[in-house]
Protein backbone atom coordinates (compact mmCIF):
# COMPACT_ATOMS: atom_id res chain seq x y z
CA UNK A 1 0.00 0.00 0.00
CA UNK A 2 2.82 2.41 0.81
CA UNK A 3 4.37 1.68 -2.56
CA UNK A 4 1.93 3.32 -4.38
CA UNK A 5 1.84 6.38 -1.93
CA UNK A 6 5.44 6.64 -2.17
CA UNK A 7 5.02 6.09 -6.36
CA UNK A 8 2.68 9.06 -6.02
CA UNK A 9 5.40 11.21 -4.81
CA UNK A 10 8.22 9.92 -6.36
CA UNK A 11 9.86 11.94 -9.50
CA UNK A 12 10.51 8.64 -11.20
CA UNK A 13 6.96 7.65 -11.62
CA UNK A 14 5.42 10.32 -13.32
CA UNK A 15 2.86 8.05 -15.20
CA UNK A 16 1.22 7.55 -11.61
CA UNK A 17 0.44 10.87 -11.39
CA UNK A 18 -0.78 11.53 -15.19
CA UNK A 19 -2.79 7.89 -14.49
CA UNK A 20 -4.29 9.14 -11.51
CA UNK A 21 -4.89 12.94 -13.22
CA UNK A 22 -6.38 11.20 -16.57
CA UNK A 23 -8.95 9.05 -13.84
CA UNK A 24 -9.86 11.99 -12.20
CA UNK A 25 -10.42 14.50 -15.05
CA UNK A 26 -12.16 11.66 -17.24
CA UNK A 27 -14.71 11.12 -14.01
CA UNK A 28 -15.80 14.34 -15.29
CA UNK A 29 -16.99 13.37 -18.63
CA UNK A 30 -18.00 10.02 -17.36
CA UNK A 31 -20.32 11.59 -14.39
CA UNK A 32 -22.40 14.32 -16.96
CA UNK A 33 -22.48 12.07 -20.31
CA UNK A 34 -23.25 8.87 -18.12
CA UNK A 35 -25.98 10.32 -16.56
CA UNK A 36 -27.44 11.73 -19.75
CA UNK A 37 -27.00 8.31 -21.53
CA UNK A 38 -28.36 6.34 -18.64
CA UNK A 39 -31.21 8.65 -18.28
CA UNK A 40 -31.96 8.76 -21.93
CA UNK A 41 -31.36 5.13 -22.22
CA UNK A 42 -28.94 5.33 -24.60
CA UNK A 43 -26.69 3.12 -23.66
CA UNK A 44 -26.45 0.68 -26.54
CA UNK A 45 -26.25 3.92 -28.91
CA UNK A 46 -23.02 4.78 -26.56
CA UNK A 47 -21.44 0.91 -26.61
CA UNK A 48 -22.15 0.61 -30.94
CA UNK A 49 -20.30 4.15 -31.26
CA UNK A 50 -17.30 2.79 -29.03
CA UNK A 51 -17.20 -0.04 -30.89
CA UNK A 52 -17.50 1.56 -33.84
CA UNK A 53 -15.10 3.98 -33.29
CA UNK A 54 -12.43 0.86 -33.64
CA UNK A 55 -13.00 0.66 -37.54
CA UNK A 56 -11.55 4.59 -37.76
CA UNK A 57 -8.76 3.59 -35.62
CA UNK A 58 -7.82 0.45 -38.16
CA UNK A 59 -8.82 2.71 -40.87
CA UNK A 60 -6.37 5.30 -39.46
CA UNK A 61 -3.55 3.16 -39.50
CA UNK A 62 -4.10 1.18 -42.59
CA UNK A 63 -3.63 4.24 -44.09
CA UNK A 64 -0.85 5.74 -42.45
CA UNK A 65 1.39 2.44 -42.57
CA UNK A 66 0.29 2.15 -46.77
CA UNK A 67 1.38 5.27 -47.25
CA UNK A 68 -1.83 6.26 -48.45
CA UNK A 69 -2.54 9.29 -46.23
CA UNK A 70 0.92 9.66 -44.55
CA UNK A 71 0.71 10.57 -40.88
CA UNK A 72 -3.04 9.70 -40.50
CA UNK A 73 -3.54 9.71 -36.82
CA UNK A 74 -6.00 7.01 -35.51
CA UNK A 75 -7.74 9.11 -33.25
CA UNK A 76 -8.95 11.10 -36.75
CA UNK A 77 -10.24 8.14 -37.98
CA UNK A 78 -12.06 7.13 -34.68
CA UNK A 79 -13.71 11.14 -34.31
CA UNK A 80 -14.88 10.22 -38.29
CA UNK A 81 -16.78 6.78 -37.48
CA UNK A 82 -17.83 7.79 -34.49
CA UNK A 83 -19.60 11.12 -35.76
CA UNK A 84 -20.83 9.03 -38.82
CA UNK A 85 -21.91 6.51 -36.70
CA UNK A 86 -23.59 8.58 -34.47
CA UNK A 87 -25.32 10.33 -36.66
CA UNK A 88 -26.61 7.53 -38.84
CA UNK A 89 -27.68 5.92 -35.40
CA UNK A 90 -29.70 9.29 -34.28
CA UNK A 91 -31.53 9.77 -37.40
CA UNK A 92 -32.88 5.91 -36.94
CA UNK A 93 -33.72 6.11 -33.48
CA UNK A 94 -35.53 9.70 -34.41
CA UNK A 95 -37.00 8.63 -37.37
CA UNK A 96 -37.65 4.69 -37.40
CA UNK A 97 -37.78 3.59 -33.99
CA UNK A 98 -38.69 -0.20 -34.31
CA UNK A 99 -35.48 -0.25 -36.16
CA UNK A 100 -33.20 1.04 -33.76
CA UNK A 101 -31.79 -2.25 -32.04
CA UNK A 102 -31.13 -3.42 -35.35
CA UNK A 103 -29.04 -0.69 -36.93
CA UNK A 104 -27.19 -0.46 -33.52
CA UNK A 105 -26.20 -3.85 -33.71
CA UNK A 106 -25.53 -3.91 -36.73
CA UNK A 107 -23.24 -0.45 -36.42
CA UNK A 108 -21.61 -2.15 -33.34
CA UNK A 109 -20.66 -4.84 -35.40
CA UNK A 110 -19.64 -3.53 -38.88
CA UNK A 111 -17.42 -1.09 -36.97
CA UNK A 112 -15.50 -3.89 -35.18
CA UNK A 113 -15.04 -5.62 -38.06
CA UNK A 114 -13.59 -3.07 -40.52
CA UNK A 115 -11.31 -2.78 -37.36
CA UNK A 116 -9.86 -5.80 -37.30
CA UNK A 117 -10.30 -6.11 -40.79
CA UNK A 118 -7.99 -2.87 -41.95
CA UNK A 119 -5.26 -3.92 -38.79
CA UNK A 120 -5.01 -7.39 -40.62
CA UNK A 121 -4.14 -5.87 -43.41
CA UNK A 122 -1.96 -3.29 -41.85
CA UNK A 123 1.77 -3.35 -42.74
CA UNK A 124 3.59 -4.89 -39.07
CA UNK A 125 1.85 -5.97 -36.40
CA UNK A 126 -1.11 -4.34 -34.80
CA UNK A 127 -2.85 -5.63 -31.52
CA UNK A 128 -6.54 -4.75 -31.50
CA UNK A 129 -6.66 -5.40 -27.55
CA UNK A 130 -4.16 -2.43 -26.89
CA UNK A 131 -7.25 -0.68 -28.05
CA UNK A 132 -9.88 -2.72 -26.49
CA UNK A 133 -8.52 -2.10 -23.15
CA UNK A 134 -6.51 0.40 -23.51
CA UNK A 135 -3.48 1.76 -20.70
CA UNK A 136 -3.63 4.39 -18.41
CA UNK A 137 -0.60 4.35 -17.43
CA UNK A 138 0.63 5.47 -20.75
CA UNK A 139 -1.66 8.49 -21.00
CA UNK A 140 0.32 11.48 -21.92
CA UNK A 141 0.45 15.04 -20.72
CA UNK A 142 -0.93 16.09 -23.93
CA UNK A 143 -4.48 13.32 -23.01
CA UNK A 144 -4.57 15.29 -19.90
CA UNK A 145 -5.09 18.74 -21.46
CA UNK A 146 -7.13 17.62 -24.03
CA UNK A 147 -9.13 15.78 -21.21
CA UNK A 148 -9.63 19.11 -19.55
CA UNK A 149 -10.29 20.94 -22.12
CA UNK A 150 -13.45 18.95 -23.18
CA UNK A 151 -14.26 18.44 -19.60
CA UNK A 152 -14.88 21.97 -18.98
CA UNK A 153 -16.89 22.41 -22.15
CA UNK A 154 -19.18 19.72 -21.26
CA UNK A 155 -19.62 20.71 -17.84
CA UNK A 156 -20.50 24.57 -18.81
CA UNK A 157 -22.65 23.65 -21.24
CA UNK A 158 -24.73 21.24 -19.14
CA UNK A 159 -25.11 24.15 -16.28
CA UNK A 160 -25.69 26.32 -19.22
CA UNK A 161 -28.73 24.05 -20.95
CA UNK A 162 -29.27 22.15 -17.59
CA UNK A 163 -33.31 23.09 -17.89
CA UNK A 164 -33.26 21.91 -21.30
CA UNK A 165 -31.41 18.83 -20.77
CA UNK A 166 -33.80 17.84 -18.01
CA UNK A 167 -37.05 18.34 -19.53
CA UNK A 168 -36.00 16.87 -23.00
CA UNK A 169 -34.41 13.77 -20.96
CA UNK A 170 -37.89 12.93 -18.92
CA UNK A 171 -40.65 14.16 -20.77
CA UNK A 172 -39.18 15.22 -24.69
CA UNK A 173 -43.16 15.75 -25.21
CA UNK A 174 -43.20 18.32 -22.46
CA UNK A 175 -39.83 20.45 -23.96
CA UNK A 176 -41.51 20.61 -26.87
CA UNK A 177 -44.56 22.27 -25.92
CA UNK A 178 -42.03 24.85 -23.98
CA UNK A 179 -40.13 24.63 -27.73
CA UNK A 180 -36.86 23.30 -26.03
CA UNK A 181 -34.63 22.10 -28.91
CA UNK A 182 -35.05 18.35 -28.81
CA UNK A 183 -33.82 16.97 -31.64
CA UNK A 184 -30.61 19.43 -31.23
CA UNK A 185 -30.05 18.85 -27.58
CA UNK A 186 -30.12 15.15 -28.68
CA UNK A 187 -27.54 15.09 -31.12
CA UNK A 188 -25.17 17.85 -29.22
CA UNK A 189 -25.19 15.26 -26.68
CA UNK A 190 -24.87 12.53 -29.42
CA UNK A 191 -21.74 14.52 -30.87
CA UNK A 192 -20.19 15.33 -27.68
CA UNK A 193 -20.51 12.02 -26.39
CA UNK A 194 -18.75 11.03 -29.45
CA UNK A 195 -15.57 13.34 -29.12
CA UNK A 196 -15.44 11.74 -25.51
CA UNK A 197 -15.37 8.76 -26.71
CA UNK A 198 -13.03 8.41 -28.82
CA UNK A 199 -10.79 10.99 -26.81
CA UNK A 200 -11.31 8.30 -23.70
CA UNK A 201 -10.97 5.21 -25.45
CA UNK A 202 -6.93 5.90 -26.84
CA UNK A 203 -6.18 5.40 -22.72
CA UNK A 204 -8.69 3.57 -20.89
CA UNK A 205 -10.12 1.24 -24.07
CA UNK A 206 -13.52 0.97 -25.58
CA UNK A 207 -14.44 -1.86 -22.69
CA UNK A 208 -13.84 0.44 -20.19
CA UNK A 209 -15.57 3.33 -21.84
CA UNK A 210 -18.59 1.92 -22.22
CA UNK A 211 -18.64 0.34 -18.53
CA UNK A 212 -17.74 3.92 -17.08
CA UNK A 213 -20.06 5.83 -19.00
CA UNK A 214 -23.30 3.65 -17.13
CA UNK A 215 -22.15 2.05 -14.22
CA UNK A 216 -20.96 4.70 -12.15
CA UNK A 217 -24.61 6.59 -13.02
CA UNK A 218 -26.17 3.37 -12.42
CA UNK A 219 -25.03 3.36 -9.30
CA UNK A 220 -25.39 7.16 -9.03
CA UNK A 221 -29.53 6.49 -9.55
CA UNK A 222 -30.12 4.60 -6.92
CA UNK A 223 -29.42 7.69 -4.61
CA UNK A 224 -29.94 10.58 -6.39
CA UNK A 225 -33.36 12.38 -6.99
CA UNK A 226 -32.63 14.61 -9.85
CA UNK A 227 -30.08 14.73 -13.03
CA UNK A 228 -28.05 17.30 -11.52
CA UNK A 229 -27.33 15.16 -8.21
CA UNK A 230 -26.99 11.89 -10.77
CA UNK A 231 -24.23 14.05 -12.64
CA UNK A 232 -22.62 14.88 -9.31
CA UNK A 233 -22.58 11.60 -7.60
CA UNK A 234 -21.34 9.81 -11.13
CA UNK A 235 -18.62 12.19 -10.97
CA UNK A 236 -17.78 11.41 -7.44
CA UNK A 237 -18.21 7.56 -8.03
CA UNK A 238 -16.50 7.57 -11.08
CA UNK A 239 -13.44 9.37 -9.32
CA UNK A 240 -13.73 6.64 -6.22
CA UNK A 241 -13.65 3.27 -9.24
CA UNK A 242 -10.72 5.02 -11.24
CA UNK A 243 -8.55 6.02 -8.11
CA UNK A 244 -9.52 2.30 -6.42
CA UNK A 245 -8.65 0.84 -9.69
CA UNK A 246 -5.28 2.40 -10.32
CA UNK A 247 -4.35 1.64 -6.19
CA UNK A 248 -5.95 -2.31 -7.14
CA UNK A 249 -4.23 -2.42 -10.19
CA UNK A 250 -0.91 -1.37 -8.43
CA UNK A 251 -1.37 -3.35 -5.45
CA UNK A 252 -2.49 -6.75 -7.46
CA UNK A 253 -0.12 -6.42 -10.02
CA UNK A 254 -2.85 -5.93 -12.70
CA UNK A 255 -4.54 -4.13 -15.21
CA UNK A 256 -5.70 -1.08 -13.99
CA UNK A 257 -8.28 -0.55 -16.10
CA UNK A 258 -9.61 -3.94 -15.97
CA UNK A 259 -9.60 -3.31 -11.93
CA UNK A 260 -11.70 -0.04 -12.06
CA UNK A 261 -14.13 -1.98 -13.99
CA UNK A 262 -14.77 -4.88 -11.43
CA UNK A 263 -15.22 -2.48 -8.76
CA UNK A 264 -17.08 -0.60 -10.35
CA UNK A 265 -19.26 -3.18 -11.23
CA UNK A 266 -19.17 -4.75 -7.93
CA UNK A 267 -20.58 -1.46 -6.20
CA UNK A 268 -23.42 -0.92 -9.17
CA UNK A 269 -24.30 -4.57 -8.39
CA UNK A 270 -24.55 -4.33 -4.52
CA UNK A 271 -26.22 -0.91 -4.73
CA UNK A 272 -28.97 -2.34 -6.75
CA UNK A 273 -29.27 -5.40 -4.63
CA UNK A 274 -29.47 -3.13 -1.60
CA UNK A 275 -31.97 -0.52 -3.46
CA UNK A 276 -34.36 -3.68 -4.19
CA UNK A 277 -34.27 -5.17 -0.96
CA UNK A 278 -35.55 -1.88 0.25
CA UNK A 279 -37.93 -1.65 -2.66
CA UNK A 280 -39.53 -4.81 -1.10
Amino acid sequence: MSGFFAALASADFPFVRNALLAGLLSSVLFGVLGALVTVRRIASLAGAVSHAVLGGIGMALYLSASGIVPGFPPAGGAFIFAVLSAGVIGVVSLKAKQREDTVINAIWAIGMSLGVLFMAKTPGYTDPSSYLFGNILLVAERDIALLALLGAVTVFLAWRFYPQLEASSFDAEFARTRRAPVTGIFFAVLIITSAAIVLLQTFVGIVMVIAMLTLPAGTAGCFARNLGKMMLFGAVFSALFSVGGLFAGWVFDAPAGAMTVILAGAVFLLASAVRMLRAR
